[in-house]
């Protein structure tokens, strides 16, 4: 079957309302595509907010709605969802449903009786339609694309948010251009307190839009911040009505990757299937881990979990935060029970970090000499000679990426001015 984008389950929105029918469709896909999710609403109307809200790359309509033409459904979802490929499944004396399907925009059809050789065949047959995988709108998609890396932790308390923000700044500083820091800690965001940003907008503002997002909408929504970062902000956990998608975060994070250099992500807990559609996103995992015993135990946990998820142990960086706590448990101890090298360490003065927090202003800003500030600089320098930027011979940099990069600069300059 092939991949519209790497790694990516295909998703599929069966709309039928047959009951029935969705174990059929089941047993004929059962191990003839590979990795694929089916999911299944009976009525039209409902399915037109649910593809909304997946994203799916094919939907499958089933000329038995109840009344409703199998040509008007597709002609509603097509509207609601257009980059969603349109199969109907119709009766094998139903060739004029089928046309009428066509016209208002399926890209195939397939007769029942299914039988899975058809269903198959046709599901290969439209997805070779797909000409480029699901990318942001006006940006070149010879641009080169940007990193992700994301911040996770096997419990609160390890610093992961401050490790999160002041790497983002630092990289800022190194690159000189924008870097985005995405707030994915929906049960117990952070980013807005400790970076003192008081705007309204977070990532909800984004999903009534998600099928038809730009660089545009999503730069309008992103707050951005006095050191030159911009940052998504998670919505207060009372205003999320509902879990955030898996399909809508990689949706999100498609675009974020096209638009910036470096998208850094502090990730919460728990890690259910929203969290592992960040990580299967990123091209780093950085852990952070205290020098004690009951976080030892969790963090390997937490390896065990991502190792039988099928993560590389080089994807995964360990960073021992607050190294040189007093009693901590030694360096080369972590190692031997996590079976993990520790990639970098990050000194301990946790009355810095809480004056930090405290006050809104990250140390890496107010206090850059700092031991602090260096060893996350250091960390930010580790990543950039780790991962260096793609460059694309002859490649033009994108209207958004100049924009970003302008207003950037614009305020690194009034910044400096206030200094």
């Amino acid at each position: 079957m092939p991949s519209l984008i790497s790694g990516e389950t295909l998703r599929i929105l069966l709309v039928s309302h047959d009951s029935d029918m969705r174990d059929v469709v089941t047993d004929a896909l059962s191990g003839r595509i590979g990795d694929y999710r089916l999911y299944w609403v009976a009525q039209p109307d409902l399915a037109e907010s649910r593809a909304e809200d997946l994203l799916p790359h094919v939907v499958i309509v089933d000329d038995a709605l109840e009344g409703v033409p199998v040509a008007a459904a597709v002609k509603q979802l097509v509207a609601r969802a257009p980059a969603a490929l349109m199969l109907v499944m119709v009766e094998g004396n139903a060739i004029s449903a089928a046309r009428d399907s066509m016209l208002a925009g399926a890209r195939g059809f397939i007769t029942k009786p299914l039988q899975p050789e058809d269903l198959v065949a046709s599901l290969h047959q439209v997805l070779a339609q797909r000409i480029v995988p699901l990318k942001a709108p006006d940006i070149p998609y010879d641009t080169p694309k940007g990193r992700i890396v994301v911040f996770c932790a096997p419990k609160g308390g390890t610093g992961r948010t401050t490790l999160a923000i002041n790497t983002s700044i630092c990289l800022c500083q190194e690159i000189n251009g924008p870097v985005a820091l995405v707030d994915a800690d929906y049960t117990a965001p952070a980013l807005d307190v400790a970076l003192n940003l008081q705007g309204q907008r977070s990532i909800v503002d984004l999903l009534p839009r998600i099928a038809r997002l730009d660089p545009d909408l999503i730069d309008g929504i992103m707050v951005p911040h006095a050191s030159g970062i911009r940052v998504l902000l998670a919505p207060p956990p009372a205003d999320l009505s509902q879990r955030i998608s898996l399909p809508q975060v990689q949706q999100i994070m498609v675009h974020l990757r096209r638009m910036f250099p470096w998208v850094l992500v502090d990730l919460g807990l728990p890690m259910d299937e929203m969290a592992f559609a960040f990580l299967d996103g990123a091209d780093r995992i950085v852990m952070s881990v205290l020098p004690e015993m009951v976080g030892l135990r969790n963090t390997r946990l937490m390896l065990d979990l991502l190792n039988e998820r099928g993560y590389p142990r080089e994807r995964i960086w360990l960073v021992l935060n607050r190294a040189t706590m007093p009693s901590g448990v030694p360096a080369d101890d972590i190692e031997d029970r996590l079976r993990l090298q520790i990639k970098h360490k990050i000194p301990d003065d946790q009355p810095l970090v809480t004056n930090s927090v405290n006050r809104g202003v990250p140390l890496s800003m107010s206090h850059n000499r700092s031991a602090l500030a260096r060893a996350f600089r250091s960390l930010a320098q580790q990543l950039l000679t780790d991962m260096p930027q793609e460059t694309a011979p002859g490649a033009v940099q994108s209207a958004e990426s100049r924009k970003l990069l302008s207003r950037f600069r614009g305020r690194q300059r009034t910044v400096s001015v206030a200094t």
